[in-house]
């Protein structure tokens, strides 16, 4: 999870700085498009059946609409905001999965214990990136928006994927479902509400492409789908709390050789103990 955490923390810098090159929905839509390419191929090497059966197909049509909606509101609204407003809207989602879970997954209800811990955990994220939230715009506030909606479309997506496929199909199959299905629709997004013949591919822009479609969305994400067909989806979800502070980490300490800050170690602190909490055992009664 860790090393999701860092190859993710660093994604949304790459499609940000990428944007001036290349539409962001166009990005998303080329990525989804290339990744499933990939994974196909991959596929047909491991012999595993691309479409086993009907009923497969079906839900995984609704996660590739749920996958290519969260990623057509969450890459425009990476420009329209600030990355740390994005951040903490984006990274709602483990509230979104626990309140999903709790009513939709057996196994996986919520505890007092859980509600704590995910609270501590993104209370980590505010004390990291609560420096500049009080400049509000009106564009910045549809940014916002767009990122919370990609939130939630986030933790739908895991939630109906635990529900009615992590048992019927394989993390190979549900992926390539989410990339497959959402590469046509983004792509057409695109093209409505973007410019992309305009685009011009640089040197950056290219690398920001493989980055996005190959290291993430196929490899980084297979591994993803991997935890979630054999983990609760909320102890998994809550790990990615660590992705922001991944991607501070990196840009900041690593990259730019920055002074590690002290709201960066509590911002971990919090987070750490938050997931101790989140994923403590416990045989008390659920929260109702």
């Amino acid at each position: 999870m860790l090393a999701l955490a860092l190859l993710w923390g660093t994604n949304m810098a790459v499609v940000k700085l990428a944007a001036g090159q290349l539409p962001p929905i166009f990005q998303a839509g080329v990525r989804s498009v290339v990744a499933a390419s990939c994974l196909w191929v991959w596929m047909v090497f491991k012999g595993v059946r691309v479409f086993p059966n009907r009923v497969v197909v079906v839900h995984g049509l609704v996660l590739g609409l749920f996958f290519g909606t969260e990623f057509g509101f969450l890459y425009p609204g990476m420009v329209l905001t600030n990355v740390a407003r994005s951040y903490l809207l984006l990274y709602a989602a483990p509230f979104f999965v626990a309140v999903g879970a709790h009513f939709w997954l057996p196994n996986d209800r919520l505890t007092r214990l859980k509600v704590a811990g995910l609270v501590l955990a993104f209370g980590g994220l505010v004390v990291l990136f609560g420096q500049g939230l009080d400049r509000i715009t009106p564009r910045s506030l549809l940014g916002d928006l767009f990122s919370l909606t990609a939130g939630a479309l986030w933790g739908a997506t895991t939630v109906y994927l635990k529900r009615f496929l992590a048992e019927r199909a394989q993390a190979l199959q549900t992926l390539f479902y989410q990339l497959f299905f959402s590469g046509p629709l983004l792509l057409a997004a695109s093209f409505l509400l973007e410019d992309p013949l305009s685009a011009s591919l640089t040197g950056f822009g290219a690398f920001s492409l493989f980055y996005q479609s190959v290291i993430v969305a196929f490899i980084s994400y297979l591994a993803w789908f991997n935890l979630i067909h054999h983990h609760p989806a909320s102890l998994v979800q809550a790990f990615t709390f660590f992705t922001p502070v991944a991607g501070v980490f990196i840009s900041g300490f690593w990259i730019l050789h920055e002074n590690v800050e002290i709201r960066l170690l509590l911002s971990l602190a919090l987070i750490s103990i938050g997931l101790v909490l989140v994923n403590r055992p416990t045989h008390k009664a659920t929260v109702a």
